[in-house]
C-alpha cells in the first residue's frame, strides 16, 4: 500500500520520483563518460591556443580543432534538449563559447586591426567608392562657381551664403590692406589648441552629416556638398576681387587640401550608400546597404583621421607659416593623400581587413 501512495504523493505535488532522478543522472553520467574524450582534447587544443602556443600544436589537432567544435555544439544541442544535469550543461556552454571565438572569431587585436587598416584597407576602401568620388568632386566644383557666380551678380548673395560670425571684417567693400592682415602669418601661439579643437568638432561635424544623410538616397548629401562649396566660392569671390587671389589660396591649401579631400570622402560614401540603395541590382535593398554601409564606416573612420590633421594643420602651420611655406605644406599633403589612396596598396596580406 505504500509505494502507490507515494507514487499519488508524487504525482499530486509534481515532484520527480527517486527513480527517475536516478535514472536521469544515471543519463547524463553516460553522455558524458561517451563524449568526454573529445571534450577534454577540444578543452586542452583552446587552453594552448588562449596561451599563444599555435606553434605547439600539432597539425592534427590543428585540422581537428573544427570537427571538435561540431562535435561540442552538438553535444550541446543534445543536452539542452534531453534537460541534462545543470553542471554539464554549463560546461558545454563554457567551450564552445571558447571553441567558436577560436575556430570564426577574430584573429587579431584592435592594434593589429588599425594597422591593417592603414596599411592598405582604409585605401582599398576608397578606390571601391571612386565612381562617387567623382560625382562628389563634380558637385563640389559645380558648387564652388555656382558660388562665385552668385556673388559676382549680386553680392547680397554673400550674406545669404555666409554667416556673420564667420564672415567678421571679410566682406564686401573690406579694403585690400584689412583682408591682406587676416591672411598674415601670427606670432603668438596662445589659444591655438584650442583653436584646433573647435575647428576639428565643426569639419567633424560636417562630414559625419553629409555621409549620415546619404540613406536618402545620396540626394541631401550632394546638397550639404553644394551649399559648403558654395560659401568656399563666395570667398573666393571676394579675394579675388581684392587682388589676393594667390595668398587666399595659399593660406586656405595649408589645410584645405586635407579638409576639403576630408568633406569629399565623406559626401562620397554617404551617397555610395544612397547610390547603392537605390540601385541594388540583384541584391535586396537591406543586403545592399549594408555592405555599402561596412564599407562606407571604414571611409569615414579615415575621415576622422584626416580631420585630426586637418585641424592641426589649420590652427599651427597656417596661423605661423608665410605663403611659401603655406604653400608647400599644403602641395605636399595633397600629394601624400593622391598617393596613398590611389598609388599605394598595400601588402598582398594585408589588403583586406
Amino acid at each position: 500500500m505504500k509505494a502507490p501512495i507515494l507514487n499519488t504523493l508524487f504525482d499530486r505535488n509534481e515532484v520527480t520520483p527517486p527513480a527517475d532522478i536516478e535514472a536521469a543522472a544515471l543519463r547524463s553520467d553516460r553522455f558524458r563518460l561517451e563524449r568526454e574524450g573529445e571534450w577534454q582534447r577540444l578543452e586542452e587544443i583552446l587552453a594552448r591556443l588562449e596561451k599563444g602556443r599555435l606553434r605547439k600544436l600539432s597539425d592534427e589537432d590543428v585540422l581537428a580543432l573544427p570537427a571538435l567544435y561540431r562535435m561540442a555544439a552538438s553535444s550541446l544541442a543534445v543536452a539542452r534538449e534531453t534537460s541534462l544535469d545543470a553542471s554539464t550543461l554549463s560546461y558545454l556552454e563554457s567551450l564552445v563559447q571558447r571553441a567558436w571565438f577560436q575556430v570564426y572569431g577574430p584573429r587579431q587585436g584592435f592594434f593589429a586591426w588599425f594597422r591593417r587598416f592603414l596599411s592598405g584597407g582604409w585605401s582599398r576602401a576608397i578606390r571601391e567608392i571612386w565612381l562617387d568620388i567623382c560625382i562628389a568632386l563634380a558637385v563640389m566644383v559645380a558648387g564652388t562657381v555656382t558660388g562665385w557666380l552668385l556673388v559676382a551678380r549680386d553680392q547680397e548673395w554673400f550674406f545669404a551664403l555666409i554667416p556673420a560670425e564667420f564672415a567678421g571684417d571679410r566682406v564686401p567693400g573690406a579694403s585690400r590692406e584689412a583682408l591682406l592682415r587676416g591672411l598674415q602669418a601670427e606670432e603668438d601661439t596662445q589659444g591655438l589648441s584650442a583653436f584646433a579643437a573647435y575647428l576639428f568638432s565643426n569639419n567633424a561635424g560636417v562630414s559625419i552629416l553629409a555621409f549620415a544623410l546619404g540613406f536618402a538616397f545620396g540626394v541631401p548629401s550632394l546638397m550639404l556638398l553644394v551649399h559648403n562649396m558654395a560659401l568656399l566660392g563666395a570667398m573666393l569671390w571676394l579675394y579675388h576681387d581684392a587682388g589676393l587671389t594667390v595668398e587666399f589660396v595659399g593660406w586656405l591649401s595649408v589645410h584645405g587640401t586635407t579638409e576639403l579631400f576630408a568633406i569629399l570622402l565623406a559626401g562620397a560614401a554617404g551617397m555610395h550608400i544612397g547610390r547603392k540603395m537605390a540601385f541594388p541590382g540583384n541584391r535586396s535593398i537591406m543586403a545592399a546597404a549594408a555592405e555599402s554601409g561596412k564599407r562606407g564606416a571604414l571611409v569615414m573612420l579615415g575621415v576622422v583621421i584626416m580631420l585630426i590633421f586637418a585641424a592641426l594643420l589649420e590652427a599651427f602651420p597656417r596661423q605661423l607659416l608665410g605663403m611659401e611655406g603655406r604653400y608647400i605644406v599644403g602641395i605636399f599633403m595633397l600629394l601624400l593623400w593622391l598617393a596613398y589612396f590611389f598609388a599605394y596598396r598595400g601588402r598582398p596580406a594585408e589588403r583586406s581587413l
